[in-house]
């Protein structure tokens, strides 16, 4: 069974509720009330890390009803990701790596202590979130009001929030195109692929060896590649129909921030949709992001895939119908 050229390459006998991250030379995999980690260290064997999902099997409330979970499961799935690839970065320095410190760096220990990393961490995840915002929010709007500037008049609104979502998609797609191109970006989606093959293998109920995996498909619908492009699309008719105001770049940027939660809670029931059902409706809406699956995932290695088994197979519960959807 072939990934290239087949019409229906998952072979899929059920739908499971695992999803997964490409980290650091490693797989995160996430179930029902486990999640797990498993990274290849430098001299080649696997490191698996297991822990205990709070409330995983009894989520509260906020975690099942319509709209108002996909806002709190986005935020965990990113704030665990981050954690788990700065463990795997960690898990990647061995005692050549390190360096005589600089005066900076003693200064910043001395004052911080064990408080020093995850204080880096959380600096680096509010730039990185804040570069986001820049991209995806700012520059589109403000790229709509310097065309009217130049062109010397105003358009249509709902013309300018589609031309903007249209450029923000294309920024979307530009920056993971340019990403491919740099080698520690391309091992990561290698494991991105790993991941994805290693869930359809699961899926379609065959033995999980690197040899049954291979031949699964490196695309999925439930991928955060897919809900990323549902988040950028939908922002174009959310920003339409409350008619966020143009009138100023920086107070349409903050009423945009105010409706994020609005926008991810319809793309994560979207996202539910098509990870349980296949159908021309579902097929629609997650084409694009399976296209866009085509720059962030890679056919992996044998040695990326036996990391994402490990990672699958310390979360698979003991009562599969659990992981039904």
């Amino acid at each position: 069974m072939s990934s290239k050229g087949q019409k229906n390459p998952t072979n899929e006998k059920f739908k499971s509720k695992i999803g997964g991250q490409a980290v650091i030379e490693g797989v995160m995999m996430r179930g029902i009330d486990k999640a797990s980690m498993a990274n290849r260290l430098p001299d080649g064997t696997i490191d698996l890390e297991i822990w205990e999902i709070k409330n995983g099997a009894n989520p509260p409330w906020y975690r099942k009803t319509p709209f108002v979970r996909g806002i709190f499961s986005f935020l965990t799935s990113m704030i665990d990701g981050y954690k788990c690839i700065s463990r795997s970065v960690d898990k990647q320095m061995t005692d050549e790596d390190e360096e005589e410190p600089s005066k900076f760096e003693k200064w910043l220990e001395d004052k911080l202590g064990d408080k020093l990393m995850p204080v880096v961490s959380a600096v680096s995840m509010i730039v990185g979130v804040g570069l986001a915002l820049f991209l995806f929010m700012f520059v589109p709007s403000a790229l709509i009001k310097l065309i009217e500037k130049i062109a010397g008049t105003e358009l249509n609104a709902v013309l300018k929030n589609v031309i903007e979502g249209l450029i923000k998609i294309a920024i979307f797609c530009g920056y993971t195109a340019l990403t491919a191109l740099m080698p520690d970006m391309k091992r990561l989606y290698e494991y991105h692929g790993a991941e994805h093959k290693t869930i359809a293998c699961y899926e379609g109920e065959t033995e999980l060896t690197p040899e049954n995996v291979k031949k699964f498909i490196r695309f999925h619908p439930r991928c955060g590649t897919s809900f990323i492009f549902l988040v950028l699309f939908i922002s174009i008719f959310v920003n339409t129909v409350f008619r966020v105001s143009w009138s100023n770049v920086f107070v349409r940027v903050l009423i945009k921030l105010a409706l994020l939660p609005v926008v991810t809670g319809i793309a994560y029931e979207l996202i539910r949709l098509a990870g349980r059902y296949d159908n021309p409706f579902t097929r629609i809406f997650s084409a694009p992001g399976l296209w866009i699956q085509r720059i962030t995932t890679r056919e992996p290695e044998e040695d990326q895939i036996e990391c994402a088994i490990a990672a699958l197979k310390a979360v698979i519960p003991e009562n599969k119908e659990e992981d039904r959807w």
